[in-house]
């Protein structure tokens, strides 16, 4: 299977991440119906034509004639999704999905998923600290990564199709890892940065601060803005991981302290050396100028 301009794609869930990829798909040219539990959401995403069909309840015609079904939902909805009604899948169909912790939930839905259907796991590493799909944007995927988490149940097909939607949707890398090692990482990129950004804005009560910050504290708290029943949601179910993270971080904190306490001018200029260097290899080429280039080729 591969997906073509006659494929039709089924988003279910349109927040930031779903909104951003039905503006992609459609964007690309294809064909994109969405199941949303929200009027107002569907109502927007129908007037500013970010869907061709959209609707807020169970539509098994919308499901059963889906090639690709993509989830941007919590956890625990999908899991409750799937089991009451995978039964409208078509024979063939292929899920994936854009959650933030893949451990246990991977496993658990191609446990309980019919045979003639599979499920290959995805995590876009974009979003936004707003949310809904008023603040969508197909432009978020174009510097970002693209992370495919497959298992030994999935399929070449699958895995195909899974990179195909990267590649679509303009994701700047594609890379591929078992769950438990996406976990492992997503605990030190992902989660330990938000409960860093939120422990900056809870440890200090000093009033009017936002009159006196600059441009760092704005970047390094940017995240700290979140969605409490999405991310404490994501914190526990990976919890072994964030806080394996969180001590590594606090003995690296430690460090610092120690040298600060002890004036070790020399170790903290070489800690400084050290994170720079390291920084350097996360610097992208902004958007605006990877669209430029595509456009002049």
């Amino acid at each position: 299977m591969k997906i073509n301009n006659k494929s039709n794609i089924l988003i279910v869930g349109l927040g930031i991440v779903g909104g951003s990829y039905a503006r992609g798909f459609t964007k690309a040219g294809y064909k994109v119906n969405a199941i949303d539990t929200d009027r107002e959401t569907i109502d927007f995403a129908l007037e500013n034509n970010i869907v061709a069909r959209g609707t807020t309840k169970i539509d098994r015609e919308m499901i059963e004639s889906a090639d690709v079904i993509i989830f941007a939902l919590y956890p625990h909805i999908f899991k409750e999704w799937i089991e009451k009604n995978q039964w409208y899948f078509r024979s063939g169909t292929i899920i994936t999905d854009v959650t933030g912790v893949k451990g246990g939930l991977v496993r658990y839905i191609q446990d309980i998923l019919r045979d003639d259907c599979e499920y290959i796991a995805a995590h876009p590493m974009a979003g936004c600290e707003k949310l809904g799909i008023k603040h969508s944007d197909e432009t978020i995927f174009y510097d970002a990564n693209y992370i495919v988490v497959p298992t030994e149940k999935n399929t070449k097909e699958a895995k195909a199709v899974c990179r195909q939607i990267g590649e679509i949707l303009k994701f700047a890398k594609i890379s591929e890892l078992s769950p438990e090692d996406h976990d492992e990482m997503i605990g030190f990129v992902s989660q330990l940065t938000h409960c860093i950004a939120m422990s900056l804005m809870t440890c200090d009560h000093t009033e009017n601060l936002e009159d006196y910050t600059g441009d760092s504290f704005r970047d390094l708290t940017r995240i700290a803005r979140i969605d409490e029943t999405m991310w404490s949601e994501l914190f526990l179910l990976n919890k072994d991981a964030l806080l394996h993270q969180m001590k590594l971080f606090t003995m690296e904190l430690s460090k610092l302290e120690r040298m600060l306490m002890e004036a070790d001018k020399e170790g903290i200029k070489d800690m400084m050396r050290r994170s720079t260097a390291r920084r350097k290899l996360f610097d992208k080429e902004p958007p605006a100028t990877k669209e430029k280039e595509e456009k002049e080729e």
